[in-house]
């Protein structure tokens, strides 16, 4: 998501007439896209604007912006840091505020002057047409914000509440970009399965931003459906119809919004791979309702199963966290268990940290770092595991592979399945080419192959 969030920014200082630069001792104007969910991603924004900071106390002509999931205790401490803030929905209005920051920003503004603050619904963060970064690669948001309200999350309080893009847009970028010859396109969201829910529902009960770490966390949001089908589920359709070869992925999922129609919905589509994230973060009962979570161990494992069966030939990833406050070996064992039974192509392992304002902030983060560095590095070994298996059973088979780098005069895709490849060629390739690849080998993390003809 930040990294669509960036393709859209820098649209906009297209529109001004500025001209990107890699090189950051180049740079008049430095944009940083935070993250609050991780307190080591604010710890390395830290470290990088310090170093801005000294290169303006020599004389240097330069402008920091910060944007992006900022928290209210964060963004104090960076306001004496950087000279701008801006939160993204209003992205818009960058140029009016560059211009009466800096008297070097360039007056030839491709957006309206935003001194009228963009009133108008029609301008805002979705209407800005992104740079997109990559000529076969592609980011669509489909949602901002989140209604979750996980327990150790911040995205709620820095994004709001979960709002959906209107369908057909949605559909009309993705359309336009297969047109351009883009190859690969992710949906994302904070919760891209609820794609539509604030659309599609009406919330009667539990505002989950006023739980303290008392209350009974364990129920879901109490919601009355509207008539009529699953938002997501129409939107996938439409997007799938759209003729080529081309894939989508979305990002991320919520178990609780993996519903029996959209899986089987999802085995039927034929430009989504079986590729499915989802977010287990612990498979302890007490741990997952702490979290606020709404589902649990044995709900999650029901899930994979039917997953498995609508989709047998499925890459399933996931996202955990290690030393949540108050967890145990044994609660730990649960999510061992899991991931044994999961057999996961790959997990994101993260060690839990507090972010200030969320509900497990209140709670004693009583497991030690040395500890929570163990605990993460007993779970890698058993998807190590998981996905060597998977990987071994590839070999001998024809993988349909998007080319997406070459590097070092050797050539590197991606399955379907998005694990990558490296593969052995007599001829050129073209980045942002598919062609068929025969596996020969591989490794837990890559795979080994040869052009097939």
């Amino acid at each position: 998501m930040n990294y669509s969030d960036a393709e859209r920014m820098a649209a906009i200082f297209d529109s001004m007439g500025h001209t990107r630069t890699f090189d950051e001792k180049e740079a008049n104007i430095f944009v940083v896209i935070s993250c609050s969910v991780r307190e080591s991603a604010i710890l390395r924004i830290y470290g990088k604007v310090k170093d801005l900071k000294n290169r303006k106390d020599t004389g240097e002509q330069l402008t920091t912006i910060l944007t992006g999931c900022v928290l209210d205790e964060d963004r104090k401490k960076f306001d004496r840091l950087f000279d701008l803030f801006i939160e993204t929905k209003d992205m818009p209005k960058l140029p009016g505020m560059l211009r009466r920051h800096s008297e070097f920003i360039s007056e030839s503004l491709g957006y309206r002057d935003t001194d009228s603050g963009y009133q108008d619904d029609k301008v805002g963060y979705f209407a800005i047409k992104p740079h997109y970064e990559s000529t076969f690669r592609a980011f669509v948001p489909i949602s901002t914000g989140c209604d979750n309200f996980c327990s150790y999350c911040a995205v709620p309080y820095t994004k709001g509440r979960e709002k959906s893009r209107p369908l057909e847009e949605v559909v009309a970028e993705v359309k336009s970009l297969i047109e351009n010859d883009y190859k690969e396109i992710t949906l994302v969201g904070q919760n891209v399965n609820s794609y539509g829910n604030d659309l599609n529902t009406t919330v009667i009960s539990t505002e989950m931003e006023e739980s303290s770490p008392n209350e009974d966390l364990s129920a879901p949001l109490e919601m009355t459906k509207k008539a009529g089908n699953n938002p997501f589920i129409d939107l996938i359709k439409r997007i799938d119809a759209i003729p080529g070869e081309y894939r989508v992925y979305f990002y991320s999922n919520h178990p609780k919004d993996m519903t029996d129609k959209l899986i089987t919905t999802l085995a039927e589509l034929v430009h989504f791979p079986h590729y499915i994230h989802l977010p287990l973060q612990s498979g302890n009962d007490e741990v997952l309702r702490k979290m606020n979570r709404h589902n649990t161990k044995n709900d999650y494992l029901r899930l994979v199963e039917k997953i498995r069966q609508a989709m047998p030939d499925v890459n399933l990833t996931t996202d955990i966290i290690v030393g949540y406050p108050g967890e145990t070996d044994e609660q730990l064992g649960d999510t061992a268990e899991v991931m044994r039974k999961a057999e996961y192509d790959m997990a994101f392992i993260a060690q839990y940290s507090p972010r200030s304002g969320t509900v497990s902030a209140k709670q004693e983060d009583n497991v030690s770092k040395g500890e929570k560095k163990r605990r993460e590095a007993i779970l890698q070994e058993i998807v190590k595991a998981s996905v060597l298996t998977h990987n071994q059973e590839l070999v001998g088979t024809i993988q349909r592979v998007l080319i997406d780098e070459e590097k070092k005069g050797k050539y590197y895709g991606r399955t379907a399945g998005y694990k990558v490849v490296e593969i052995k060629t007599g001829q050129p390739l073209k980045v942002g080419q598919f062609i068929d690849v025969k596996i020969e080998c591989v490794s837990s993390w890559k795979l080994f192959g040869l052009q097939s003809s």
